[in-house]
């Protein structure tokens, strides 16, 4: 892996001439985006991540925490405990130049021998696992994780809009994809291409289904402007 995304994170930090990247799907044409929007402050994030660190509380554990708002936020403002982790290593590096104390490569799913009272996963955090026939893994392993009275707050969104309408008005879904949230993900920085990696967006009923079959509950906490929410994953 590249880490392209790593990468872009580093040098905007560094001012290392950060440029956009180009992020493109298997279901999207190739779009710009601005690496500064990673390193927004809370009055700049959407409602729904605004939600998510509100409602944090305890021992926190930030998934996949990118350039490290979030856990800046609430180490900063909030004085919470919070680890932050992410498998890229620049993105990692960027984050203790930010000031995050606790900031570590680490994938989710080695993470052994820790309790967390809050774990957050947000910029379509599930979508990390890939694959649907991923997330009952990835949900045991986040419930390994959590305190007795612990929570998951998570984000995704339901990308059925994006396809196309048959006569009958049901959705037109490529026959070779299992579950039509799963997308294939390219990203570009700087003439240099990442390999192509799996992504989700997992619709609430999916997710609600997948927790319930795992010995968790799930609760709708906020639907945002665009088809996307915020979901609360608990013990049940």
């Amino acid at each position: 892996m590249k880490d392209l995304f790593g990468k872009a994170i580093l040098d905007y930090q560094t001012n290392n001439n950060p440029e956009d990247l180009i992020t493109e799907t298997s279901i999207s044409e190739a779009d710009e985006m601005s690496v500064a929007y990673l390193f927004r402050d809370f009055s700049e994030m959407p409602k729904i991540e605004q939600k998510a660190l509100q409602l944090s509380k305890g021992k926190i554990l930030d998934v996949g925490c990118g350039a490290g708002s979030h856990s800046l936020y609430l180490q900063n403002k909030k004085n919470f405990d919070v680890t932050s982790i992410d498998i890229s290593s620049n993105a990692i590096k960027a984050c203790e130049l930010r000031g995050l104390k606790k900031a570590k490569v680490q994938d989710i799913m080695t993470l052994e021998n820790e309790k967390f009272d809050t774990i957050l996963l947000l910029m379509n955090g599930a979508g990390m696992c890939g694959k649907l026939k991923n997330v009952s893994d990835f949900l045991l392993k986040l419930k390994s994780l959590l305190t007795e009275s612990g929570q998951v707050l998570v984000d995704s969104s339901d990308i059925i809009y994006m396809f196309d309408e048959d006569e009958d008005g049901g959705k037109w879904i490529p026959s070779d994809v299992e579950y039509y949230g799963e997308v294939i993900f390219d990203i570009q920085y700087k003439n240099e291409k990442e390999d192509s990696f799996n992504w989700m967006y997992i619709d609430y009923n999916t997710l609600q289904n997948a927790a319930i079959a795992n010995g968790l509950q799930c609760e709708l906490i906020l639907e945002g402007e665009h088809y996307d929410y915020l979901a609360r994953i608990t013990h049940l």
